[in-house]
């Protein structure tokens, strides 16, 4: 099997300042210059850490609307303009690329990681339960977008965040083969590399995790105060071989691009002794039943 190059870019873009973000994600994924990219989570569309838009239980402000109104104008559609832009580059390239966005549907935005390869655009995941106070923000994806997508090489695909901690999410992920796990992210904590190692060793898989670096100076001047740290996300991104070890970083406290080569012979290597859907999962005893249909409020309308 093939050596590929795999890299995950650590770093963030202007928040509500989509033509700036579109621009540096093409810009890092030329510097990259490897077969498989990842880009953190919400890059395109941002990630507002430490905003509160204005909401406690029971009460909203107009403030606060204000602020949703120019976070919604900062999203992407899909397909759109920048998706095709991210298209056309990884055409050009020939690598697959797994960027962080949030895309907009109507009133709803969603937290997505969008795949792109030498064909184009290749789908879409929606993240399936936004964490905390980002459900006041973002919408809940459903069982029809958890692709892992063969590249003819590798199967790669996408957990975002937190959805790596749902146990039953990585048994349908290993269930499908993937082979990269790729995991935008905005936790900066040191737990965060315990669980990519664990999901590595788990699922006998590569882990790709991109994680933002965010300044307080990346906010717009109207949305800084005092009281906010001067870094709000301060990265920790990493590769993981399918057996635990740490192939790249964490990086941490700084922007910065860490790549790796990945034998892909380690993927049997590694299962050699343990394959969580397969020879040590004890199908008699236990079964997962995974929904996969779209679920939408309004059916049945033609155009």
């Amino acid at each position: 099997m093939p050596t590929v190059k795999a890299a995950v870019v650590q770093a963030s873009a202007p928040l509500f300042d989509t033509p700036a973000a579109l621009s540096r994600a093409k810009d890092l994924i030329r510097q990259a210059h490897a077969d498989v990219v990842v880009l953190p989570e919400a890059f395109l569309g941002g990630y507002p850490k430490a905003l509160d838009f204005d909401i406690t239980v029971g009460r909203r402000t107009d403030a606060g609307r204000e602020l949703f109104r120019r976070y919604h104008a900062a999203a992407i559609d899909v397909p759109g303009p920048e998706v095709e832009s991210l298209a056309a580059l990884t055409r050009e390239l020939g690598c697959h690329a797994v960027v962080g966005a949030v895309e907009r549907q109507g009133g709803t935005l969603y937290c997505v990681a969008l795949f792109f390869g030498p064909t184009g655009y290749l789908g879409l995941h929606r993240k399936l339960m936004p964490t905390a106070a980002e459900r006041y923000l973002w919408g809940q994806g459903d069982g029809s977008t958890l692709p892992v997508i063969d590249t003819g090489a590798a199967r790669i695909g996408a957990a975002i965040c937190w959805e790596n901690y749902m146990p039953l999410f990585r048994t349908t992920m290993y269930a499908k083969g993937v082979d990269l796990w790729c995991a935008p992210t905005v936790d900066d904590r040191d737990q965060w590399q315990a669980s990519m190692r664990h999901i590595a060793l788990e699922g006998r898989c590569f882990v790709l995790s991109a994680n933002q670096f965010l300044r307080r100076d990346d906010l717009p001047p109207d949305l800084r105060v005092d009281a906010m740290d001067p870094v709000l996300i301060g990265g920790g991104s990493v590769i993981v071989s399918p057996l635990g070890q740490v192939l790249a970083g964490p990086l941490r406290d700084t922007e910065g691009i860490l790549a790796a080569q990945l034998d892909l012979d380690d993927l049997a290597r590694a299962r050699f002794d343990f394959d969580a859907v397969g020879h040590y999962a004890r199908s008699d005893i236990f079964t997962l039943h995974v929904n996969e249909s779209a679920h939408t409020a309004v059916t049945g309308l033609t155009p």
